[in-house]
Order: C-alpha cells, then structure tokens, then sequence
C-alpha cells in the first residue's frame, strides 16, 4: 500500500466491491506487483521474457490484474499500412465488456511508449470491435513512470489509455521500515 501512487483511489478500491466496477478506472491498479514470477528487479530481461513468465504464470497474473479478465491472445499481429506489428497480450474483461490491450515495457515509461499503446487501440477500435462491445481499454505496464510525463505524453489521448508500474518483488522488510521511519517519523519507546 504504500507503494501506491494514488493513496485516496487505493481507499476507495479497498472500501469498493470490485465486482460492481463499471468503469476501467475503477479496475487498473498502479503498482501491479509481479513477485510470483520469481525474478528479481536487478535481473536483466527483455520484454518477451516477462511475457512468457506472466504466461508461465497466467493464473497468478490474472489474479493480480483483478476480477473479470478472460486471456484472449498474445503477440496479437495486426498489419497497418505496409508494416506489421504486435500487441503483447490481449484480454477481454466480461464485466466491462470491452477488450483490454497490455503492452509489456521493461524500461520506465517514455512519451514513445504511449504513442505505440494508442496506434493499437485506434487500430482495434477500426478493425477488432464486435457489436456489443464498450471502448476498450489500453494499459501499458512499465518498471516505472514519471507521473507528470505520463499526464502530458496522454493529454488529448483516448481516457481509457492508462499506465502502471510493476514491481517483480516487493521490497524487504528492512526497507519498508526505513520508509515507515521516512513517512511517519522515529517510533517512540
């Protein structure tokens, strides 16, 4: 909890029935935390390689994403103009009835990044939506964001493009003390 950037939206979360969410904002969490996977966040490794492991791990990652996402596909082609290109996951969410589209960054957020998120959505929202379906949501997940960047790279973009940072372990308990001590100050005896 006190990784999260968002402290009053995390309170309404914990209060809310995630079941009764009709909005996708209601159901993106920021940081995912990805610690099943087993990796460490020194380790080095590319885009695909987080890709299989939370394939690896569906069921665990489908946890940690939250209720109602069913997995559709993964390096999804699609071509535009002459060139192809690859949307790391596909999911669709039954409660929102709408695709949710995930590009996997092992880098911190850049304003490129977004770009690349929102070329899919234009181009599912054209050529992938069925009748019946809502808007579909983007989510980039990324090892971390600089808020003000993520606000001005996403301004006049789509409202349901969203950005979260992962975390593939949670810190040890020694440093959550040292942040405890940073946020709240000395304990007295």
């Amino acid at each position: 909890m006190g990784l999260s950037t968002d402290k009053e939206k995390l309170l309404r979360l914990s209060e809310a029935d995630e079941s009764t969410a009709t909005r996708p904002v209601d159901l993106i969490k920021d940081p995912y935390i990805f610690e099943f996977l087993g990796l460490t966040p020194k380790e080095a490794f590319r885009e695909s390689d987080l890709e299989t492991a939370l394939l690896d791990h569906l069921q665990d990652f489908l946890l940690e994403l939250g209720k109602g996402f069913c997995f559709e596909d993964r390096q999804k082609k699609i071509r535009i103009g002459k060139s192809d290109y690859f949307i790391d996951l596909v999911f669709y969410h039954r409660k929102l009835h709408c695709h949710v589209l995930i590009a996997l960054k092992v880098e911190p957020f850049n304003h490129a990044n977004a770009g690349q998120l929102n070329t899919y959505v234009n181009y599912y929202l054209k050529h992938e939506m069925a009748e019946g379906d809502n808007p579909l949501v983007g989510l980039l997940l990324c090892t971390d964001k600089d808020q003000a960047l993520v606000e001005y790279a996403l301004g006049g973009m789509d409202k349901n493009l969203f950005v979260s940072a992962y975390k593939v372990a949670l810190p040890k308990p020694e440093e959550l003390e040292e942040f405890l001590r940073r946020k709240i100050g000395p304990s007295k005896p």
